[in-house]
């Protein structure tokens, strides 16, 4: 985790992570499941093993069910835009050699870095 960072990952899992002050605790979820999965720990170095365990958790817990564990996110995504904006990205893609997918995909990735 670093210092502008509040999510961890392992084995493909993301985590989100919040600093409960109350308790002065790190409380961390699995993020983009259906299933709750959640850990906590007292510092970062403890926090990272926890994330690891709950995630190696859900995992065997998941094969000891019968269960496909749920994977974050399949790598195909479908959203409506203005149709403007369908036209500009259209362009853009068009011009730059590339369609509209392989165009959209790289947009998507520099955004997120």
């Amino acid at each position: 985790m670093s210092a502008m960072s509040n999510t961890m990952t392992y084995r493909g899992y993301a985590a989100r992570i919040e600093y409960d002050d109350e308790d002065g605790i790190f409380v961390g979820h699995l993020a983009g499941i259906r299933d709750d999965v959640g850990f906590h720990a007292g510092n970062v170095e403890d926090l990272r093993a926890a994330f690891h365990e709950a995630v190696e958790d859900y995992l065997e817990t998941c094969a000891k069910v019968g269960k496909e564990p749920q994977k974050a996110y399949s790598g195909q995504v479908m959203f409506r835009v203005d149709p403007e904006v369908h036209r500009r990205a259209a362009l853009a893609a068009e011009l730059s050699g590339k369609s509209l997918n392989q165009w959209a995909a790289e947009v998507l990735e520099r955004a997120t870095g």
